[in-house]
């Protein structure tokens, strides 16, 4: 249904001719079908009792409110007052079982660095998946976790230090990412007997963190580290895109995986014979977005299928947040607070308050992942309805430890607490302890 021609014998060129009536009918049939099978289903959490007695969980009934659970541990915590992360265990369990029933074909390898806490990684590896690790570091934890480096471990950082080549020779991981001539050679000298996987340049504009001003060859560079891959007698097995972190289109799916079909085809006319295709990352980790998981799956399901057929083609993909993000929330204490002189347009009072975490601790997804956050509050007093300006600073003597600036709030006391839920991806990955602060206590959670 594709064919690439080649023009010239010095340059490959690539022309696509599709039968557009033809494909738009099977796929057509095939989410069909897929619509008829993602009914929804409440998994049964009970079957992972034995997961979740590793870390103590507690279990809470479905009926118990995120606003009550909250209110219960602050009031745990009315003393020392210090912040922490509640970490719902079932939320990731709940997420892998989606991704089985929705990409069954596609086996995830979780993102390490959007959240690389010990109860995530045993979680994902608990559940059957497997990792795509960018460094040295990331790699050790996992194979002192008893991690196989063959067959579940990707070394997908396209730039690699020469001492970290050299580690995942060593310890026996089989693949990694590259996107460009340079790494290629580095390759041949350090691990010629790596499966390499090309990474491709896609259309990211459409996501929260783009990647391809700095990772990613374009399809006419595919050529040519093709023909190096040959010259070198380099392993190459495959082809890897990722449409940015945190992807708003499902357009920007499809079209990578098109691009990655050409990709496959000139390495057919240079006498490779792919079997991996990695699909990256960019998945969402919520239900309050659009596209939502659900949507992206459906739509892409039956283009994999039609371009690279069970049986013949490796498909996994690189979620992060996607398993992160709902899973944790972020409780912190209102520790000051001062009252601003009123405004005078506007005849109202403005209030600054100070907790325990800020910008240089979780906070800093702000800045990093341009993160959307939510904050609700939890006081013990009289609660008043009437919402005033207010900005809120993390704990550090930076001013620019600011995480929200004239937002409408309830006035809130000392002593009481804001808490922000979905709060897993990108945010305690690269958290510090600038000044001394840094979230260290959690709670873990199940809902059956």
């Amino acid at each position: 249904m594709l064919d690439t021609v080649t023009n010239s014998p010095d340059k490959l060129q690539t022309k696509t001719f599709v039968d557009m009536e033809s494909l738009d009918k099977a796929i057509l049939e095939k989410k069909n079908i897929i619509k008829n099978l993602l009914q929804p289903s409440k998994p049964d959490m009970s079957k992972y009792e034995d997961l979740f007695k590793e870390f103590d969980a507690k279990k809470i009934h479905s009926s118990v409110t995120r606003r009550k659970l909250v209110t219960e541990l602050c009031k745990l915590n009315a003393e020392e007052q210090e912040p922490f992360y509640i970490i719902d265990l079932s939320q990731i369990v709940k997420q892998y079982l989606q991704w089985e029933k929705y990409l069954p074909r596609v086996h995830p390898f979780y993102a390490v660095k959007c959240n690389p806490d010990y109860s995530i990684l045993r979680t994902i590896q608990y559940m059957g998946g497997h990792f795509d690790c960018a460094s040295k570091a990331e790699i050790e934890v996992l194979l002192n976790m008893g991690v196989d480096p063959k067959t579940q471990i990707i070394f997908a950082n396209p730039c690699k230090q020469i001492s970290h080549i050299k580690y995942a020779r060593d310890v026996g991981v089989s693949m990694t990412t590259v996107d460009n001539e340079a790494e290629l050679y580095k390759i041949k000298d350090h691990w010629p007997t790596a499966g390499v996987v090309i990474r491709i340049g896609v259309d990211d504009s459409q996501s929260l963190c783009r990647f391809s001003s700095k990772f990613g060859a374009s399809l006419e560079t595919c050529a040519t580290l093709i023909k190096i891959c040959k010259e070198l007698q380099l392993n190459l097995i495959g082809v890897s895109f990722h449409v940015g972190s945190g992807c708003y289109d499902v357009t920007s799916f499809k079209k990578a995986i098109h691009d990655a079909y050409e990709v496959f085809k000139m390495a057919e006319k240079e006498g490779f014979n792919l079997t991996l295709l990695d699909i990256g990352g960019g998945w969402p980790g919520t239900n309050d977005v659009k596209p939502t998981f659900q949507d992206i799956a459906v739509a892409i399901r039956p283009i994999l299928d039609e371009l690279f057929p069970e049986g013949k083609v490796k498909i996994i993909a690189e979620p992060g947040r996607y398993f992160a993000a709902a899973s944790h929330t972020m409780v912190c204490n209102v520790f000051a607070k001062r009252h601003m002189p009123e405004n005078v347009k506007l005849g109202e009072p403005e209030y600054l308050y100070y907790i325990n975490d800020g910008l240089y601790g979780s906070f800093n997804c702000l800045y990093f992942d341009h993160a959307k956050i939510t904050i609700k509050t939890v006081t013990f007093g009289k609660r008043s309805k009437k919402k005033h300006l207010c900005t809120i600073f993390g704990p550090t003597c930076d001013a620019l430890d600011k995480i929200a600036e004239k937002v409408e709030m309830p006035e809130l006391e000392i002593g009481d607490w804001i808490y922000v839920p979905k709060f897993g991806a990108y945010s305690t990955a690269a958290a510090s302890a600038f000044n001394g602060f840094k979230t260290v206590k959690k709670y873990f959670v199940w809902r059956n």
